[in-house]
């Protein structure tokens, strides 16, 4: 067998080897893609639900319903699909219609006197309209991310640009308050208002963490904070605390 016809059978393996590693990867990108598309069963609250009913007297109310969702929209790692789980527990929490119902929400009657704040943290609460609690998706379980913007220190010229940074991550969400109607201006003076929809949003925190919250809920030292953004987090979540944040200076900058 001649020379050249050695190399055009290495050619050839090798061109089949490579077409073979290609499909190989874009098989598996394709099955990563639809894994968070798979549809999965969720149980979804009807009805409120009242801290203290048992699982079993919400299901015997028709207070659950079986939705059809995608696993990208289901809000924690503990949601339930039936409620055979939680029959002989109760709601440790009030549960409002459309939360998914997770294994947080429920426990023995003795937790049902207050919430059930996990060992070394203390529970806090924050109002947050629609945009900022993530359109209503973070519900009791979820995992956050809190951004907040503001500037630093001093007024005028020497408070420099407002900016937009991350202020905390992994925050648990111990309970989601009912959603009310507060007024909010629509222009430059107070003469008109429009009614926006917010709800108490209660977490698990730190005593550090909880000191960061309530400052930057304010004024503070001269310090202006005018915005507080949830987002809600899963085990794939890459975020990063530090850094100069994002502002007017680099707004625009490559990324």
């Amino acid at each position: 067998m001649g020379r050249r016809t050695l190399l055009l059978i290495a050619a050839l393996v090798v061109a089949a080897l490579g077409t073979v590693l290609v499909w190989m990867y874009a098989n598996n990108a394709n099955k990563e893609a639809q894994a968070g598309q798979e549809l999965v069963q969720v149980l979804v609250a009807k009805t409120k639900i009242e801290a203290g009913t048992s699982g079993a007297a919400a299901q015997s109310n028709g207070a659950f319903e079986q939705v059809t969702l995608p696993q990208s929209a289901v809000t924690a790692t503990d949601a339930l699909s039936d409620a055979a789980p939680i029959a002989n527990q109760v709601a440790i929490v009030p549960i409002f219609p459309g939360q998914q119902i997770i294994s947080a929400q429920w426990g023995t009657t003795g937790q049902t006197s207050g919430l059930a704040i996990p060992k070394g943290k203390v529970a806090i609460s924050v109002q947050l309209g629609d945009p900022q609690r993530v359109a209503g998706f973070v519900s009791p379980g979820s995992t956050v991310a809190i951004f907040v913007s503001g500037s630093a220190s001093g007024t005028g010229a020497a408070a420099g640009p407002t900016a937009v940074k991350l202020l905390l991550k992994d925050i648990t969400v111990l309970a989601v308050g009912p959603t009310t109607l507060v007024s909010a201006a629509a222009g430059a003076t107070n003469a008109n208002t429009e009614q926006i929809p917010a709800a108490i949003m209660t977490l698990a925190v730190t005593q550090q963490e909880a000191q960061k919250i309530i400052y930057s809920s304010g004024n503070a030292n001269g310090a202006t904070f005018s915005g507080m953004y949830f987002a809600l987090m899963n085990d794939q979540s890459e975020l990063v605390i530090g850094g100069n944040g994002t502002s007017s200076t680099n707004l625009f900058a490559p990324r």
